[in-house]
């Protein structure tokens, strides 16, 4: 039953509502991992309107960080997001790129191991204005070569483009 699927595109580009309608089209009780940290207040709202938008079909597992920590073998997933989880190792890390990179990748590959169909969530945030300062270029660096790592692993790969999903593998 492995599978991966890999959703990437910009913010607000519909990525987690196409990801959410594949979930459910594939099962009928879900889980939702979710990876983020509940930053702020602006966070905080955000998740609960994630929360409202899959409704009570969804279980719900919170992990900011380690993915593979869960046992998840027969389950559909959808994991959203990997530009949060890379927040919190990047930031864990104290903004180091390559001590990040190679947790991200080891901790994927431990992940990936499980019998699950994984939908996957990611922003392309490389496709606009170049970064201001040094660890904004990183970040950016560290999520384009993460994205590229899960792709490869990825059996479908799509992106989104103003709500429009295009397969690109």
């Amino acid at each position: 039953m492995r599978e991966i699927i890999f959703i990437t595109g910009g913010q607000r580009s519909g990525k987690s509502r196409f990801a959410q309608k594949l979930a459910e089209g594939y099962s009928a009780h879900p889980l939702y991992l979710a990876t983020a940290r509940r930053w702020d207040d602006d966070f905080e709202q955000r998740i609960r309107r994630h929360q409202a938008d899959r409704g009570e079909k969804w279980e719900t597992v919170e992990e900011e960080k380690q993915l593979s920590s869960l046992p998840l073998s027969g389950r559909t997933v959808l994991l959203d997001c990997i530009t949060l989880w890379l927040t919190n190792i990047f930031h864990d890390h104290q903004y180091d790129l390559q001590a990040s990179l190679e947790e991200a990748k080891s901790e994927w590959d431990r992940f990936i191991q499980q019998d699950f169909r994984l939908i996957v969530v990611s922003n392309e945030i490389g496709m606009c204005l170049h970064a201001p300062d040094e660890v904004s270029r990183h970040f950016t660096d560290l999520q384009g070569w993460v994205n590229q790592y899960i792709a490869k692993t990825a059996d479908k790969v799509y992106v989104m483009i103003s709500g429009i999903p295009l397969q690109l593998k």
